[in-house]
């Protein structure tokens, strides 16, 4: 379908409730208080900043602080590479980033919304087993292309340009899953995007699908190792546990939901805060980093882990 997307959706509902009438069109479109009407692309473009930014923040907001208090493992505070003020210099860069990426995303919406996506609103239209279908096909879409544009982003260029603002924070918090440099955020929320300009995916289910992708996001970044709490699924899932690891030792577990990618691409480590470790590990070159039990705190010693080249 040509000329369609999920903010058509938001953009229709955000209208009804309150864009028309800052518009001056509540009344009717054609109205000559009108300023635009819902097609003039200069509103479009208005609106859909407006939407993403303030949309952009809350979805950072709300799932971060909810997280910090219920989940969060805050033990990681005491961290020797925990920076004093964190949590405020996490929070300065993502909202410094959002309106950045927020203006980012308004081109690439408006490229869906004018041009071309394959979004479609009946559920008939497709079939109830593509419906499905289509969960799992965005899922190992995204899966994949998060995972090599994050590992491309560790190129030295890249990394030292528009990756290293996010490896600041060696041990992370929930608010530090959107502190990102803008163009290395839009940069990993682009293939959420291109996965409806490949294939045709419901809009509504999209956009489900893309709140659950803030809500992990979150979730891998605050240190609670108890999703997923099943040992197969820490072998499949990249959960937080195998996200510390990725910020403590740089060049490991570059994936979003899965390890499959680093299995291929030879990036995977074994979160090594876990039980049996060192022998799932056993085959890794030890040169960048040490482990040392110490089950004082959360099975590391923080003192003797040793960062490579992130610093």
């Amino acid at each position: 379908m040509s000329g369609s997307s999920v903010m058509d959706l938001v953009h229709n509902i955000s209208s009804d409730l309150f864009l028309d009438k800052f518009w001056g069109c509540e009344k009717n479109e054609s109205a000559a208080g009108c300023a635009a009407d819902r097609g003039n692309i200069y509103r479009q473009a208005t609106d859909l900043y407006f939407l993403y930014t303030t949309g952009g923040v809350l979805m950072y907001l709300i799932p971060a602080t909810l997280d910090y208090y219920f989940l969060f493992d805050h033990k990681w505070m005491k961290h020797d590479k925990w920076i004093p003020g964190q949590i405020r210099l996490e929070m300065e860069v993502a909202l410094k980033s959002l309106p950045i990426m927020s203006l980012l995303m308004t081109v690439v919406t408006l490229f869906e919304m004018r041009v071309h996506s394959q979004f479609y609103d009946d559920v008939s239209d497709y079939g109830l087993p593509y419906f499905f279908f289509s969960i799992v096909v965005f899922v190992m879409f995204t899966d994949c292309l998060v995972y090599w544009f994050h590992r491309w982003l560790h190129l030295p260029f890249l990394y030292k340009h528009i990756h290293k603002p996010h490896h600041r924070w060696k041990v992370a918090s929930p608010f530090a899953s959107h502190a990102f440099h803008p163009i290395d955020g839009f940069v990993q929320g682009l293939p959420y995007h291109l996965a409806a300009l490949v294939f045709p995916m419901h809009r509504v289910l999209w956009l489900c699908l893309f709140g659950l992708v803030n809500m992990w996001t979150v979730s891998i970044h605050d240190g609670y190792f108890n999703v997923p709490n099943w040992k197969w699924a820490r072998w499949l899932v990249n959960g937080a546990a195998h996200h510390v690891d990725h910020h403590l030792f740089f060049n490991y577990n570059y994936g979003q939901y899965f390890t499959i990618w680093d299995r291929i691409g030879g990036s995977y480590m074994y979160p090594t805060m876990m039980e049996g470790a060192k022998d799932q590990n056993r085959v890794l070159d030890p040169g960048p980093i040490k482990r040392v039990a110490d089950s004082s705190f959360c099975g590391v010693s923080a003192k003797k882990l040793k960062h490579s080249k992130a610093d």
